[in-house]
């Protein structure tokens, strides 16, 4: 079993920042994928940031400059740091992890959202 566990979301003013989190845990052997998703009411999840093992990152056109993905291999967390918040980023906002796991292979898994509401 692996878990995905996200953190960190809260009201914040426009302009404001936040800083969200996601550990994985569980029968893992190697973390591939970790990343950012999001979601806004009415709208499709989209891609926010992701990340490789390998160290490559990658962001969506709306938050570069703005949003920092960060990795710590070691204790398997993946942290989103959002700095100029801006109305339109409120959304749930979901961790995803491509784990390779001990006994079962490769697999996808998410975590179950943390809101951020981004709002004067």
């Amino acid at each position: 079993q692996v878990q995905v566990v996200e953190s960190g979301g809260d009201l914040v003013q426009p302009g404001g920042s936040l800083r969200l989190s996601c550990a994985v845990s569980g029968s893992i052997y190697s973390i591939y994928a970790m990343d950012w998703y999001r979601q806004a009411p009415g709208k499709q999840r989209q891609l926010v940031a992701a990340s490789t093992s390998a160290g490559t990152t990658n962001y969506a056109d709306f938050v570069k400059g703005r949003f920092t993905l960060s990795r710590d291999n070691a204790k398997n967390t993946v942290y989103l740091q959002m700095n100029s918040l801006k109305p339109e980023d409120t959304a749930v906002y979901f961790c995803h992890a491509a784990v390779d796991t001990i006994v079962a292979g490769l697999w996808d898994y998410w975590g179950q959202g943390t809101q951020v509401t981004v709002s004067s």
